[in-house]
């Protein structure tokens, strides 16, 4: 029986610059209209990995946890926008309804934080990556591909990964 599902690879990070590298190398492969999930308890390096995700796909913004306005959009040289969705505090998929997540996706890629919370609400094709702490630095990654495009993401932010994280 295999260790992980189909269309899966696991990481593990070694300090928060290493988690932001990664950031940096998934960031610099997502393109409009990609959705990328996260989920892990408080502390297990999700809004590191999107600082880097946000700075590998090309934005200077400074990236902070969306907690309390729920989205934050960083920018870049282009039109496109990089949104940061955190669905903490949201109920349900009822309450991401009012986000506009459509027209959030037709501007740039979209990252959600706590996805499950409102997994009805994102596209069901889609990487959905589980964070959790081991110990101080070190952070277990598993990345998941949801969908034909993301198993080609995923191979290619592996290749990347195992090239130099």
């Amino acid at each position: 029986m295999p260790i992980l599902e189909a269309n899966a690879f696991e990481f593990m990070s070694r300090s928060t610059d290493q988690t932001r590298r990664v950031g940096m190398r998934l960031g610099a492969i997502l393109e409009r209209g990609d959705v990328v999930c996260l989920d892990g308890e408080l502390g297990a390096g999700k809004t590191t990995l999107v600082q880097g995700m946000a700075s590998g796909w090309g934005s200077t913004d400074p990236v902070s946890s969306p907690t309390f306005v729920i989205i934050n959009l960083y920018r870049r040289t282009d039109d496109e926008k990089f949104a940061h969705l955190d669905a903490y505090r949201l109920e349900s998929s009822g309450d991401a309804e009012m986000l506009d997540i459509e027209e959030l996706l037709a501007n740039g890629p979209l990252v959600v934080e706590w996805a499950p919370r409102i997994v009805d609400s994102l596209p069901d094709e889609n990487l959905s990556i589980q964070l959790h702490w081991v110990e101080e630095e070190y952070r277990d990654m598993k990345f998941k591909a949801n969908g034909e495009y993301y198993e080609d993401l995923l191979t290619t932010l592996q290749e990347n990964i195992l090239r130099g994280a």
